[in-house]
Parts: structure tokens; C-alpha cells; sequence
């Protein structure tokens, strides 16, 4: 499959998980691939290995969504070793969980920080390079919309990450660039591992209330990205789509 042959790719947080799976999607549909990570260079250089040894082309690239100056790296990366920019799918973000009684400004900023500010940063550095064609992929969630309990902070950057789906559709439209939301539901990853979500009560309850009856895998998100940033994907924008197999 070429679907994005000629295609430039940036995906940030790519180094595991959701990300990782995006980006290697995207390098075996014939983009290239700049592989985002902000700590795990070992993780990313594993990505950036399998989507070389599958025939596509990526390179691994450090940086801190947050911060002005590194997103603008992230995104002139692209451009130095690729020469253009197609495709951005914002995907880093970080969540921690809590009731109301223990939130700090310290959870409150690192999440919105990185969820939300991130987004806004490396899209600002992208659209000077994304041109009529261009498909900006921000990674949401379901939460926005089932919004769990001890999830005040979490769910409300994700809510952000709808809304500045809608305003940007609307601000990036005239130039032909299409933001769409992929907001997946639990999606069997290294962090929900570590998160202790796998094989928990919230996982079977989860599961429960899935009528495809199981949790996402990285693949299932992945083959919708590679949609929403393919030209057969044209004509939607502005939309907020949720894949977590009919959980609603």
C-alpha cells in the first residue's frame, strides 16, 4: 500500500505506544517519517529501525512538544531531512488520575502543558510548512466524552484537544489543510500496562461496555490515521472521531 508515497510525515510521542504504531503505519503506506520522542531515544530508534527495514524512510528526533523552541526543531527536521511537510499528528500527551481533593497546579500544567500546548506549539511551526493537501491528526480521547471518575484534569485536556480541533479546521481550511480529532477508547499500550489499567477491574468493566467486546490495540488506531491523512480522507474535517469499538 502507497497510499502516502511523496508524503512527509511528523508524529510526536512516537517512540512507544499509539505513536509508535502511527508512525510505522504511515512509513509502511509510503510517508516519511519523523519519529518524535522526548525522552526514550532508544524507543524511537526501534521505530525509526522497523519502518527502514519494511523499505520506508524515518529518522528519530528529540524534542519537548511544550516548549517553543524544541517544537519548532521537531517540525524543521522534517523539512531538513525530507524537504516538505504533509502530515502532523499530534499524539504526545501524559495523564495522571486523581479526585478533585488532590489536584495541584503542578498536575493541572503538566498535563495541559504537554496535551494541550503542545499541540498548539508544533502546529504553529507546522502550518508554515504544510501546505494545500495537509492533514493535522490531533490524538484525543474518549474521555472527553465519558469523562471517568478522578479524571477532572485528564478529560478536560482532552476536551481542549476537541474544541481546537474545531477552531483550527475552521482557522486552517482556506489553505486547504483538513484537522481532524482521532480520539481513541483503551488501547492496549506500554503506559495502560504500567498505568495498571491491563487486567484491572476498570479493563474488565471497560470491556464490559465495549460492543466489540475487547480493549483497542496501537493497529486499530493506527489504519484510521493512515485514512484520516490519505486524500480519500478529502473532504472530512473539523471531525471528532471516535474509535473505541462502538464504546459511547
Amino acid at each position: 500500500m502507497s497510499t502516502l508515497a511523496g508524503k512527509v510525515a511528523v508524529v510526536t510521542g512516537a517512540s512507544k505506544g499509539i505513536g509508535a504504531g502511527i508512525a510505522k503505519a504511515l512509513g509502511a503506506a509510503g510517508a516519511s517519517v519523523v519519529v518524535n520522542y522526548a525522552s526514550s531515544k532508544s524507543g524511537a530508534e526501534v521505530v525509526v529501525e522497523a519502518i527502514v527495514k519494511a523499505g520506508g524512510k524515518a529518522v528519530a528526533v528529540q524534542g519537548d512538544v511544550s516548549k517553543p523552541v524544541e517544537a519548532q526543531a521537531i517540525v524543521d527536521a522534517a523539512v531538513k531531512n525530507f524537504g516538505k511537510l504533509d502530515i502532523l499528528v499530534n499524539n504526545s500527551g501524559v495523564y495522571e488520575f486523581g479526585p478533585i481533593d488532590v489536584i495541584t497546579p503542578e498536575h493541572f500544567h503538566k498535563q495541559f502543558d504537554i496535551n494541550v500546548l503542545g499541540i498548539l506549539l508544533v502546529t504553529q511551526a507546522a502550518v508554515k510548512h504544510i501546505g494545500k493537501g495537509g492533514s493535522i491528526i490531533n490524538i484525543g480521547s474518549v474521555v472527553s466524552r465519558i469523562t471517568p471518575a478522578g479524571s477532572s484534569v485528564y478529560s478536560a485536556t482532552k476536551g481542549a484537544v476537541d474544541a481546537l480541533t474545531g477552531v483550527l479546521s475552521k482557522e486552517l481550511g482556506g489553505k486547504g489543510i483538513r484537522v481532524n480529532a482521532l480520539n481513541p477508547g483503551l488501547i492496549e499500550t506500554e503506559g495502560t500496562h504500567s498505568a495498571g489499567f491491563i487486567g484491572s477491574d476498570f479493563d474488565k468493566e471497560h470491556v464490559a461496555s465495549v460492543p466489540l467486546g475487547r480493549i483497542g490495540q496501537p493497529d486499530d488506531i493506527a489504519d484510521i490515521a493512515v485514512f484520516l491523512a490519505s486524500d480519500q480522507a478529502g473532504w472530512l474535517t473539523g471531525e471528532l472521531i471516535t474509535a473505541g469499538g462502538g464504546l459511547h
